[in-house]
């Protein structure tokens, strides 16, 4: 015999599931410190420059 399935707790795990994993998305999005923000802007502006200064003038 098959075994029987409750289709709503189903639909409530697979929505915790969801749940949990657009949390997790969100903390590695904007869990951050100021400190770790600070140095990842600092990081991007330093590439940035590094690229404007290799680019050639037409």
């Amino acid at each position: 015999m098959s075994k029987v399935t409750n289709l709503n707790q189903i639909r409530k795990q697979k929505a915790r599931a969801d749940k949990r994993a657009e949390a997790d998305a969100n903390a590695a999005k904007f869990g951050r410190t100021k400190a770790q923000k600070a140095l990842e802007q600092a990081e991007a502006d330093k590439a940035r420059r590094e690229l404007d200064r290799h680019r050639k003038d037409d």
